[in-house]
């Protein structure tokens, strides 16, 4: 596995990596053309660095950070690996490789929303009162099957939710660590 720049990936290669957005994340992505149109309209962006986990030729996950607050936060988006890919490192490896590059363009936060908005919940803020004792929601979570999960092993940590951002009982996780 190698970690790249979006920027020099092909056409076939943007389209694998559209596929993954449509295939692992379809809530936001649901189908192929917008993720494509997703995919093209970050590599357009000044400022944002998109990179790329390929194995041989093919995309097996990507990721993006854009900066934000005057280049001292940089945002996290999005986060995909391909399925079979997924808890072999690539995850990892692609945030640690972003965490790097931010760093080094001056950024002091990496931070990212975590959706929680699948019917029923992942979480436990999922369908939970947040306007009732948050401080200790926070300190009870329990992340259950959701990628907030794995942002916690890589030393995130939750510094804010919205409430309801996805409809009702469906918030917003809004994880950051210190880079």
């Amino acid at each position: 596995m190698q970690i790249i720049d979006m920027h020099t990936l092909n056409e076939t290669q943007l389209v694998q990596a559209a596929r993954l957005l449509s295939d692992e994340l379809p809530i936001g992505w649901p189908a192929p053309s917008e993720a494509m149109n997703e995919v093209r309209s970050r590599l357009e962006e000044d400022g944002d660095v998109y990179l790329a986990a390929v194995d041989g030729n093919a995309v097996i996950g990507f990721c993006g950070v854009l900066p934000q607050y005057d280049g001292h936060v940089f945002e996290l988006h999005p986060l995909v690996v391909r399925h079979d890919w997924q808890r072999k490192g690539v995850g990892t490896a692609l945030v640690s490789e972003i965490a790097r590059i931010a760093r080094e363009r001056g950024g002091l936060t990496l931070w990212l929303g975590a959706d929680d908005e699948k019917p029923g919940g992942e979480t436990s803020l999922a369908n939970a009162d947040l306007y009732d004792d948050l401080p200790g929601k926070f300190r009870d979570f329990a992340p259950g099957t959701h990628q907030s999960a794995f942002y916690l092993k890589l030393g995130f940590k939750i510094v804010g939710v919205m409430p309801d951002a996805n409809g009702e009982g469906k918030p917003d996780i809004c994880m950051a660590k210190r880079l």
